[in-house]
């Protein structure tokens, strides 16, 4: 079975929230929002942040990487192997607030 190529995209995470979610985008056409309750302490909040996005768009943690960002708010996703439906799903939370 032939993997798809990887998916790439950016997300502005605000760690230490009052709550995990995901949703809207930061400013017009913007990476995609995701807040999480972990502070930015070894990783913590990068690794919340995946957690959430694979729960969210209904993927395997293991699919999902950092690229670049590690050490900023903004940072770039990418998806190994994503499946049918997840541009509409990424859609959708960027749509969502």
């Amino acid at each position: 079975m032939a993997t798809r190529e990887p998916l790439r995209f950016e997300i502005r995470v605000k760690p230490g929230a009052k709550g995990d979610g995901v949703g809207g985008t930061h400013g017009e056409g913007g990476p995609l929002n995701v807040t999480v309750q972990q502070r930015a302490v070894d990783g913590a909040a990068n690794k919340a942040a995946l957690e959430l996005l694979a729960t969210v768009l209904k993927v395997r943690p293991r699919q999902l990487d950092i690229v670049s960002g590690h050490t900023h708010r903004t940072k770039l996703i990418e998806l190994t192997d994503p499946p049918d439906g997840v541009a509409a799903r990424l859609d959708h939370w960027r749509n969502t607030t």
